[in-house]
């Protein structure tokens, strides 16, 4: 049985920090599709359906 992480919507998480629970998805809603953002030098990835922020 999988633990439920309490995920703050409001913070961009680092990757490394906090990788993937399971590659190429949503930590938080498990959806796949990313909108995605360069902004001075740092990538960072945004979930389409909760908007979960990642840099990569």
């Amino acid at each position: 049985m999988e633990t439920k992480q309490e995920i703050d919507l409001s913070v961009i998480y680092n990757i490394r920090e906090y990788p993937d629970i399971k590659s190429g998805r949503c930590d938080h809603c498990r959806n796949a599709h990313f909108k995605s953002s360069i902004k001075n030098m740092v990538f960072l990835r945004e979930c389409r359906h909760c908007g979960m922020m990642k840099t990569i």
